[in-house]
């Protein structure tokens, strides 16, 4: 398994040189999350979500628990972080597994750079290199289908809480995965040890 501070480097978007008024291709390196990385991540997901993103119905599926291992990525421009993406194992009634991918964000400044779709495509190509069978989400589907997220898999799915139903969105890294899944998804994650939780109250 790669080292968690081995770098995949991007060149996205196109920044302005404010020296010279020229443009230039900017480098983003996308890695695995660490903990230095734990405070900009979570200044970056409240300026994207806002301090309510807490209590969405997918927020319920993570509380508790880890990200599923080495599927936590942040998206840097040298030393700051200008992106997250996190997936999270689930499973449903009938056992069938599952990861949940989100929250995916990108700092307000650093928007159509392309950033967003890089993360997503690291993070789902990370997920089916580790032998993960399906990817789930809540997200708008003209944005996802780009990655093969559809309604198709997940119409006897449901979240654990109030939810669009058109929003609910899977794509299968082996054909068949999510065949005869249903009933309401449920976390299956490793819990975040106490100490862990103690701090983050603290």
């Amino acid at each position: 398994m790669p080292a968690p501070f081995i770098r995949i480097r991007y060149a996205i978007g196109a920044r302005a040189d404010r020296a010279s008024g020229l443009e230039q291709t900017e480098m983003i390196s996308i890695r695995k999350e660490c903990p230095p990385d734990v405070a900009a991540r979570e200044v970056l997901l409240d300026q994207a979500f806002g301090k309510n993103r807490r209590r969405k119905s997918s927020q319920r599926l993570r509380d508790g628990r880890l990200p599923a291992d080495g599927l936590a990525f942040v998206a840097a421009e040298g030393t700051r972080i200008v992106g997250t993406a996190r997936l999270w194992d689930i499973g449903c009634d009938n056992g069938e597994p599952a990861l949940l991918l989100g929250p995916v964000a990108v700092a307000v400044d650093d928007r159509n750079r392309g950033i967003g779709t890089a993360l997503v495509r690291h993070a789902i190509a990370a997920a089916r290199r580790l032998g993960h069978r399906a990817v789930i989400l809540v997200g708008d589907a003209p944005y996802y289908s780009r990655f093969g997220f559809s309604a198709d898999a997940t119409t006897s799915l449901r979240m654990p809480g109030p939810f669009e139903r058109h929003r609910l969105l899977a794509v299968e890294l082996v054909p068949g995965a999510l065949t005869g899944a249903r009933g309401p998804l449920r976390a299956t994650g490793r819990a975040i040890p106490c100490r862990d939780l103690a701090a983050s109250a603290a």
